[in-house]
């Protein structure tokens, strides 16, 4: 993408008011898009973005600007304007660059942009009639591929010369059933950093019937009954809670300015001595993972909790040094506009030994939430508060009546501690994660967990 000459004189010009650091990170970027709305294409565009994000260490100060025009000229220009805005106090030299050679982790057997739109809309087509086939009050169907390819360039003056090519593709289907007087949703999305193999891993007909039924069974179901009582959390989505209400928390972006209620904890017990949690950018071919973070550091697997025991943060090279601590491999950004700081990648709770139906059985009364939605939390203290997309009412053990309208809502910390049964059936899903970083691909996911006393907002 750069010649190591450009990168080099880059550097050089970013180093000239006495930064302590300097880094070049470039990148391009091919996405494309293609979207149905009832069996028919509404959206099919492609696009490029490219460009370089040039950032300064003085101190603990950061300084970072960026820019599409990748000449030789530009970018040094660019280097020095940044340098001038600060001075430092003594002048850095630039280590030899050293290519960082590593074993791709996603492999790819069907790269996107080869395949013809055609091939891709088949696949929209078929689902799109699976989930209107289902039930008769299905009136729309939204199904959509994306991927992305993005090839990615970071370069430093601590000798850091590190290339990766990330291909990632997802497939979503959102069913909507309707009635005389109100309408539900349905909605799944799997992918990963695969290519379009990616309908050869999944079936999209059975994915868009089970959007389909999840519409539909929300449509028919009573109010939500509200109070305190234990709540059954099932697996893959149902680790956004961990990644929200927990997981920000873990990053060091809030743990190095004293926000996050888990900062001063390592070593101490946080939860249950049930709960692992891990966050893995290495698993092949997962939605989060990369070969290396956007800093050029190889990803790696960080066991953030184990046995309830808060074993780990999440660290970029910024906040590790405010903090005294190596990078974990966590830096991410959206893109090249944007700096780099600690975010999750796959992050997920460990399985246990108990069937889930196991747990049901053992659960008199209390709510199952088989699919989670969106809320909102307070990463300085954890507080959350999450919709429920499909959940039923437990009783005697068995899973009984459909309930919509549900809402969870407690303190990450807190939960944490209450979760008194984890399941054997872990499973991850995919969405995109939000922060000062920008917009990144990250998996949640966990085993089927029981929380003994939890929160429940309803209208029932």
């Amino acid at each position: 993408m750069l010649k190591q000459s450009v990168v080099m004189h880059t550097l050089e010009a970013a180093l000239q008011t006495g930064a302590d650091f300097a880094e070049v990170y470039a990148e391009r970027t091919k996405s494309n898009r293609l979207e149905t709305v009832n069996g028919v294409v509404e959206t099919a565009f492609g696009g490029m973005d490219y460009g370089v994000g040039i950032r300064l260490f003085f101190g603990n100060r950061v300084l970072y600007g960026y820019t599409n025009d990748m000449t030789e000229k530009s970018l040094i220009q660019t280097a020095r304007n940044l340098a001038m805005a600060q001075k430092g106090e003594n002048r850095q030299t630039i280590q030899p660059l050293h290519p960082y050679p590593y074993q791709n982790r996603n492999p790819i057997q069907v790269y996107p942009n080869d395949v013809e739109k055609q091939k891709k809309a088949a696949y929209l087509f078929a689902a799109s009639a699976a989930a209107t086939a289902y039930h008769p009050c299905i009136t729309q169907t939204r199904a959509s591929f994306f991927d992305v390819t993005q090839e990615v360039l970071v370069a430093n003056t601590k000798g850091v010369w590190a290339e990766d090519n990330r291909i990632r593709s997802r497939f979503s289907i959102e069913a909507v059933a309707s009635s005389a007087s109100e309408k539900q949703s349905g909605r799944l999305s799997p992918g990963g950093s695969v290519g379009f193999e990616l309908f050869s891993q999944i079936d999209v007909e059975e994915t868009a019937k089970d959007a389909a039924r999840m519409a539909v069974t929300m449509l028919g179901a009573g109010n939500c009954p509200a109070g305190k009582m234990p709540v059954v959390i099932e697996n893959g989505f149902g680790g956004v809670i961990f990644h929200e209400a927990c997981g920000h928390g873990l990053e060091a972006t809030a743990v190095a300015k004293n926000a996050s209620v888990f900062a001063g904890k390592l070593g101490k017990q946080i939860a249950s001595p049930l709960v692992t949690a891990i966050d893995d950018g290495t698993i092949p071919n997962a939605w989060g993972s990369a070969n290396i973070d956007d800093e050029g550091t190889p990803t790696q697997k960080n066991i953030l909790i184990e046995n309830g025991i808060l074993k780990s943060y999440l660290v970029d090279t910024m906040n590790g040094k405010r903090m005294g601590m190596a990078s974990t491999g966590s830096a991410r950004r959206q893109n090249y506009r944007y700096a780099p700081t600690s975010r999750m990648t796959n992050t997920f709770l460990a399985a246990g030994d108990t069937p889930v139906e196991q747990i049901i059985r053992d659960t008199d009364f209390g709510l199952y939430a088989k699919q989670m939605g969106g809320g909102s939390v307070d990463p300085a203290t954890g507080a959350f508060n999450f919709a429920v997309l499909e959940a039923y009412m437990i009783r005697n053990g068995q899973i009984c009546e459909p309930v919509r309208g549900a809402t969870l809502i407690g303190k990450g910390a807190e939960v944490l501690m209450q979760i008194d049964r984890v399941g054997n059936n872990l499973d991850r899903a995919q969405g995109m994660c939000g922060s000062i970083s920008g917009s990144i691909p990250t998996d949640v996911g966990q085993p089927a967990i029981r929380v003994k006393e939890m929160t429940v907002g309803g209208r029932g």
